[in-house]
């Protein structure tokens, strides 16, 4: 017959094997979780870097102004920099920017006729009772929707500009722009996506000390007629 304390020796062993084992499987399954998710955080990058090229190659206008500045400017040299969720400030407004305004012919249409995206109208004041336009200091992104409301996307104080901006497909649109440092001012990136409320942030590797901060906006607005 065996002793007590052979038989509590015996279990103890079986007991720290046991959860050795587990430590073990749990610690490899970590490691199998955390490749796949890096993995997958490396697909969703060069599946943005593929739309950011996209965006390039259709947009020539901003690649040539920025490439110009900059020298070799292509998708690689994008660096996703932030993730985040967007917290929708919706309310209910109509597009107020129509057919004879000014700032009509920049709208921006979703592709299957979601409303349009406005990324204009709240930089350039552009309305007969201030007289000659002018310039805000801040910049945001508007989606006027279908059903009426008014969503914003995104928004920017002095530092920065949203330049211009895509419909990639029916829920991401990709917004180009800068950011202004010390350094200089850096092209930069946003794509969001409209239904999930994403946000994906990329910057350029290089930045320019010479970029003069309304010139590409003083070429894509063409004069505005307040007459």
């Amino acid at each position: 017959m065996r002793s007590p304390k052979f038989t509590l020796t015996y279990f103890a062993i079986l007991s720290i094997a046991f959860l050795s084992l587990m430590a073990c499987e749990s610690n490899e399954k970590q490691i199998n979780e955390g490749i796949e998710n890096s993995t997958a955080a490396e697909e969703e990058i060069s599946r943005n870097r593929a739309l950011i090229d996209v965006a390039l190659a259709q947009n020539k206008n901003w690649y040539t102004h920025w490439s110009s500045d900059l020298g070799e400017f292509d998708a690689s040299q994008f660096e996703l920099m932030m993730t985040d969720s967007i917290d929708p400030m919706e309310m209910p407004e109509r597009n107020p920017i129509l057919k004879g305004d000014p700032l009509f012919p920049y709208q921006i249409p979703h592709p299957t006729g979601n409303g349009t995206i406005d990324i204009y109208s709240y930089k350039v004041e552009a309305q007969e009772a201030v007289g000659e336009p002018f310039l805000n200091p801040d910049s945001e992104v508007v989606w006027y929707r279908e059903d009426g409301m008014k969503e914003r996307l995104l928004f920017m104080g002095p530092s920065g500009m949203f330049e211009d901006g895509m419909w990639l497909n029916a829920e991401e649109f990709l917004v180009f722009g800068y950011f202004q440092e010390e350094a200089g001012y850096r092209p930069m990136a946003w794509i969001i996506n409209v239904e999930s409320h994403k946000l994906r942030q990329f910057q350029f590797a290089k930045v320019s000390q010479t970029y003069e901060s309304h010139s590409y906006i003083n070429k894509k607005i063409k004069q505005i007629d307040l007459s």
